[in-house]
C-alpha cells in the first residue's frame, strides 16, 4: 500500500516522498481514511509509529480542499493541543514539512519564549495552530486568538496530558471551541480516565490501536546493570566510552540531578546537556538541535523530555534512575527503536530499585536481562556520599545552557566548543550515521 492509495493528494504525497517516507505505517494506514471521512477517532498507538503523520496528512488535505474564500480566512481552522514545548514545535515542523507545497500556514504557540512574536504571527493569519494548553490559555485571556472558526480539534499525547494535571485547562479550552467540530484523540495508553475523556468529547469516534497497552517496542533490546548508588554515574561513563555510545539519551528523577549528572559527564571528557523544565526555552531548543545534529553525545533529562523528542535513529536510551512509574519505563524507552530502526535502552540499576525494575517486568511481561560489570557491581557495601559533596573543592562554573562545567576533555576524539561547554563535533565512528 502506498500513500496515494489512502486519498492524499498528489502534493501531500510528493511532500511525504521528499521526507523518505514510500509505505504507510500500520496507525496511519488506518487513522489517514478515518480522518478524511470527517468523523471523530479515538487512536491508540505506542510512540514511533507515525502518529502524528496519521493525523496531520488528512488534516492538510481537507484544508487544502477548503474554498479559496476560507483559505484566506486570518481565523484557524484547525487546533492541535499537546503537552509539551517540544511536541508543540515538532508537530509545526511535521505540518510545515508535508504542507510544503499546499500553501497552509502554521504556527507553534507555547510558554517559556515571548509571546509578543505569536501574537505578530496570528495576527497575521494561520490555518492550524499547534499549542500547549497554558499558553494556549494566555492568548484567549489576551484576546490574541479566535478559535471561533475551528473545525477540526486534535488532543495529542492525551494520557500525558491528564499525567501533568492539564484537565482542567483542557476542559477551558473545551469550553470556547465550536460544538460543530471534529474530534481526534490520540494516546499512546487507553487508561480509565482516557476512556472518560473520549465518551465526553467523542461522538461515535472511530476507534484504532495498533499496539497492545503499554507494550514495549519490539525492535527495542533491554539490559539491566547491577550497580551500588554511588557507582553509577562511573558505571555510565565507562558503558560510554567503552563501548562507544553515541546519541544517549540519559533519564534522571530530578532536574537536580540532571544538571549534576550532565557536569559530572563533561569532567569524564563526555560532552553532554541537560534539559528539564527550568531551562530556558532557547537553552531546551539549543541543547536539542546539538543533539539531533550529533554535536552532542549526551543528553540529560527529566521525564518532559519522555514524550515528543522525535530523534531519527537514536541508538540509546539510558534509565539513570528508574522510574517509580513503571508505565513511564514505556515511554522514555520509546525515544529509540523509532520507525523500524532498532534501539538500546539499558538501565542503571541501584539496590532499593530491584522492586522498580520488578514492577516494570510485570508491566510489559517480558523479563529484562541483567548483565554485571567487574568492578561496578553490588558485591561490596555501598559507600554513603559525604553531606557536602563539594565541601573538598570549589564549585567550577556552570555551562550557561545546562548546567555543566566549562572544563574541556583531554583531546581524544572530542572537541571543545568556543563557549566553554565541552563539545564533540566530529567523534562519531566511521561508517555510523550520527543521526539527522
Amino acid at each position: 500500500m502506498s500513500f496515494s492509495t489512502l486519498g492524499l493528494s498528489e502534493d501531500l504525497v510528493r511532500a511525504v516522498s521528499d521526507h523518505g517516507y514510500t509505505e504507510p505505517t500500520p496507525i496511519q494506514r488506518e487513522a489517514i481514511p478515518a480522518v478524511l471521512a470527517g468523523g471523530d477517532l479515538l487512536g491508540g498507538a505506542q510512540t514511533g509509529t507515525g502518529k502524528t503523520a496519521a493525523f496531520v496528512l488528512p488534516i492538510l488535505q481537507r484544508l487544502a480542499l477548503d474554498d479559496a474564500p476560507l483559505r484566506r480566512r486570518a481565523q484557524p481552522r484547525v487546533l492541535i493541543v499537546v503537552p509539551t514545548r517540544e511536541l508543540a514545535a515538532q508537530v509545526e515542523e511535521s505540518v510545515r514539512t508535508y504542507g510544503k507545497y499546499t500553501g497552509l500556514r502554521s504556527v507553534a504557540i507555547f510558554g517559556g519564549v515571548n509571546i509578543n512574536p505569536q501574537i505578530q504571527r496570528l495576527s497575521r493569519g494561520v490555518d492550524l495552530v499547534i499549542a500547549t494548553p497554558g499558553r494556549l490559555l494566555d492568548h484567549l485571556q489576551q484576546r490574541t486568538i479566535d478559535l471561533s472558526q475551528i473545525a477540526t480539534l486534535v488532543l495529542d499525547e492525551a494520557d500525558r496530558m491528564l499525567d501533568m494535571g492539564f484537565i482542567h485547562d483542557i476542559r477551558r479550552i473545551l469550553s470556547v471551541l465550536p460544538k460543530n467540530r471534529q474530534n481526534l484523540l490520540f494516546s499512546a495508553t487507553f487508561s480509565d480516565d482516557i476512556r472518560k475523556l473520549a465518551t465526553g468529547l467523542l461522538k461515535d469516534p472511530k476507534t484504532i490501536q495498533v499496539a497492545a497497552r503499554n507494550a514495549a517496542a519490539a525492535n527495542v533490546s533491554h539490559k539491566v546493570y547491577p550497580v551500588t548508588r554511588d557507582r553509577k554515574r562511573d558505571l555510565l561513563a565507562h558503558l560510554i566510552k567503552e563501548r562507544q555510545w553515541f546519541q544517549v539519551l540519559v533519564f534522571t528523577r530530578t532536574k537536580h540531578g540532571a544538571n549534576r549528572l550532565a557536569e559530572q559527564l563533561c569532567r569524564d571528557g563526555i560532552p553532554s546537556l541537560a534539559i528539564h523544565g527550568n531551562k530556558s526555552q532557547s537553552a531546551r531548543t539549543r541543547a536539542l538541535a546539538e543533539f539531533k545534529s550529533g554535536e552532542l553525545q549526551v543528553l540529560v533529562a527529566t521525564d518532559i523530555a519522555a514524550r515528543g523528542l522525535d530523534i531519527v535513529e537514536l541508538p540509546h536510551v539510558v534509565n539513570y534512575d528508574l522510574p517509580h512509574v513503571p508505565e513511564d519505563y514505556v515511554h522514555r524507552i520509546g525515544r529509540t527503536g523509532r520507525a523500524g530502526s532498532d534501539g538500546e535502552a539499558s538501565s542503571l540499576m541501584a539496590p532499593d530499585e530491584r522492586k522498580l525494575v520488578a514492577d516494570i517486568e510485570r508491566l510489559i511481561r517480558q523479563s529484562l536481562p541483567k548483565e554485571v560489570i567487574p568492578g561496578f557491581d553490588q558485591g561490596g557495601p555501598e559507600r554513603r556520599p559525604q553531606n557536602n559533596p563539594f565541601a573538598s573543592e570549589r564549585r567550577p562554573a556552570r555551562h550557561p545552557a545546562s548546567g555543566a562545567a566549562p572544563q574541556r576533555p583531554e583531546p581524544r576524539r572530542n572537541a571543545a566548543g568556543a563557549n566553554g561547554g565541552a563539545r564533540a563535533r566530529h567523534y562519531a565512528p566511521k561508517g555510523r550515521s550520527r543521526g539527522r
